[in-house]
């Protein structure tokens, strides 16, 4: 055990994701069980830069379990990527004695901390939250499930319409770098296609699929595109389309930002609890730069190093079998 960590300070970056709040309360409850003083730092890299921290007790975290989004806020920080931004933040930690920093976020967040570690020498534990799901050394990141499921939920309820009018709609979801979201997504909702950016997209492959499903007298169907896919959004895709077969009249929506918000499911605020407690502990063993995980249903630590590079392949297997049930 590391007798030298008396106070943490804790911080949430990057995209909001739903359970943000749970992991935080974790990690009060269980600093404060082992007799630590926390810290929130308030709006990401950018407040710990001004300074903005604040001692938070085990009533301060009390009913935000169901909360989305972040109470400590959250941000994206150009300050903190200069040697003279990261200076600052240090200075911060230093003013208010923080012997450790646990960071709550994505890729841009665990590339911030493991420089800044690495930098001033002090131990940073990585909670991964954010909705895309892709952090590698991690089966699930926090808000995922939820953000799928809210989805979901924004599709059935095109499909509805998809169904009275018998029309053809392509849905956006979000992933610039990462498909998981529309892939589940895609496979739940029952979808004709689903676009992603770790596969090459033929338009006239859609294209062909969507004459055949029209062969068989279906009323409608469904596209889900990935923000991020290599041929474009939907809007892009459809007028891709529309230069193949300008007979194709499709309807576009685009979920956006809906799918980051509202109260975190059952899988998110287990999740979450689980790797708050683990980031404290990890803490108090003395361990530093890793992120803490969950695979195989085990937490697992992972070097942030090879949670940033490596790429968490996205499961073949479900690609081959969302192509068959579509068929």
């Amino acid at each position: 055990m590391s007798e030298d960590i008396k106070r943490i300070a804790v911080m949430t970056s990057g995209g909001d994701a739903p359970g943000m709040n749970a992991a935080l309360r974790a990690v009060v409850r269980t600093a404060s069980y082992h007799d630590l003083h926390v810290y929130g730092i308030f709006r990401g890299y950018d407040g710990l830069i001004d300074g903005e921290l604040k001692r938070l007790e085990r009533s301060n975290v009390g009913n935000i379990i169901h909360r989305g989004g972040t109470i400590l806020k959250t941000a994206r920080s150009e300050r903190f990527r200069t040697t003279e931004g990261r200076k600052m933040a240090y200075e911060s930690l230093q003013a208010f004695d923080i012997d450790a920093l646990i960071a709550i976020g994505g890729n841009g967040t665990f590339t911030g901390a493991d420089i800044f570690s690495k930098e001033y020498n002090i131990p940073v534990i990585g909670i991964p939250g954010t909705i895309d799901n892709d952090l590698y050394g991690t089966d699930l990141t926090i808000g995922f499930d939820t953000a799928v499921n809210t989805a979901i939920e924004a599709v059935d309820r095109i499909r509805d319409t998809a169904d009275s009018h018998q029309r053809l709609f392509f849905i956006e979801v979000m992933g610039r770098h990462a498909g998981y979201i529309a892939l589940h997504t895609g496979i739940a909702s029952g979808a004709e296609s689903i676009l992603i950016p770790e596969t090459e997209t033929s338009i006239d492959k859609v294209v062909d699929h969507l004459r055949k499903t029209a062969k068989r007298k279906k009323l409608f169907s469904l596209v889900i595109v990935a923000e991020g896919n290599k041929t474009g959004g939907a809007f892009e895709v459809v007028d891709l389309m529309k230069e193949v077969d300008p007979d194709i009249d499709p309807r576009v929506t685009v979920i956006g930002h809906l799918q980051r918000g509202g109260s975190p499911n059952c899988v998110d605020r287990v999740l979450a609890s689980r790797l708050g407690y683990a980031a404290v502990e990890s803490i108090r063993r003395g361990e530093s730069n890793v992120m803490v995980g969950l695979i195989d249903n085990k937490i697992i630590c992972t070097p942030f190093a090879d949670a940033i590079a490596k790429q968490k392949p996205i499961e073949e297997d479900l690609i081959k079998m969302a192509e068959i049930l579509s068929l």
